[in-house]
């Protein structure tokens, strides 16, 4: 087996393995490189038909591009879209620095979006070498009330063995794409010819390798038109793939602090 095959076959055993043991699933759909890969996925694992509801956190400062695929591809792929609003800065942490601030946003509006459907289980396409914190996550990952995470208390998961026996009323994160990297996002998709957003792609020698909103995501120096040249590009740079967004330049523990409030 391949290695992108067996990235696949462990992705759509993590799909089919929670849709066995959880009542009440969700998606959440970024619109990225890395949530389109994991809708994918899913319709692999469930023969063409994604059986749960795709969760759209909408803070109404996305790209373009990002808004017009989306209404593109809930349709051709025939999904059913849970559209959710965020509360205004005004309300979030003032204590936050300024971009984690406006990223908390997301957070409050999931938390409402969870509060009004009380999903048991929810799909999200992070990875962990993606971010250092990120890196602290389970596959399967036990949240407090209000979606909390205590990455300090995590259940272990030797040997690719999930825990997925919790107590009722237990909210789990659940991560398909946990061990995947940034090359492997883009060689599925090269192989798969899975539709991705233009923005990844080179203009005037600039490209985005992470989305999120346009106010503080931001372009890097790169020559990368195509995929083929994403893959030899990322094979040597230095860059770090979230070095566009602006929360990640500011206080060292902001993005933790974001993440054990409940930040996807």
């Amino acid at each position: 087996m391949s290695d992108l095959a067996s990235l696949e076959s462990q992705s759509i055993y993590i799909f089919r393995e929670a849709f066995h043991r959880f009542e009440k699933l969700a998606m959440l759909w970024s619109l990225g490189k890395d949530s389109n890969v994991m809708v994918w996925l899913a319709r692999k694992a469930f023969f063409g038909h994604v059986p749960f509801p795709m969760v759209h956190v909408d803070t109404g400062k996305k790209f373009a591009e990002m808004y017009a695929f989306r209404d593109r591809y809930e349709k051709e792929w025939g999904l059913k879209l849970i559209r959710g609003t965020c509360p205004p800065i005004e309300e979030m942490d003032p204590t936050l620095p300024g971009s984690a601030r406006s990223a908390a946003r997301k957070t409050a509006g999931l938390k409402k979006i969870l509060d009004e459907h009380k999903f048991d289980g929810l799909f999200a396409g992070i990875r962990r070498d993606e971010e250092a914190t990120r890196a602290k996550e389970r596959v399967f990952s036990p949240r407090g009330e209000g979606g909390k995470w205590d990455f300090r208390d995590q259940p272990p998961e030797f040997w690719d063995q999930y825990k997925t026996d919790f107590p009722p009323g237990t909210h789990i994160r659940i991560h398909p794409l946990l061990h995947w990297t940034e090359t492997d996002i883009w060689r599925y998709t090269l192989a798969e010819g899975i539709p991705t957003i233009p923005l990844y792609y080179s203009k005037n020698g600039k490209r985005y390798r992470s989305l999120g909103d346009e106010d503080i995501t931001h372009p890097v120096d790169s020559e990368a038109s195509t995929i083929e040249e994403i893959i030899v590009e990322l094979e040597t740079t230095k860059v770090a793939e979230r070095s566009g967004r602006a929360m990640d330049h500011e206080s060292e523990d902001a993005f933790e602090r974001l993440r054990a409030e409940g930040y996807m």
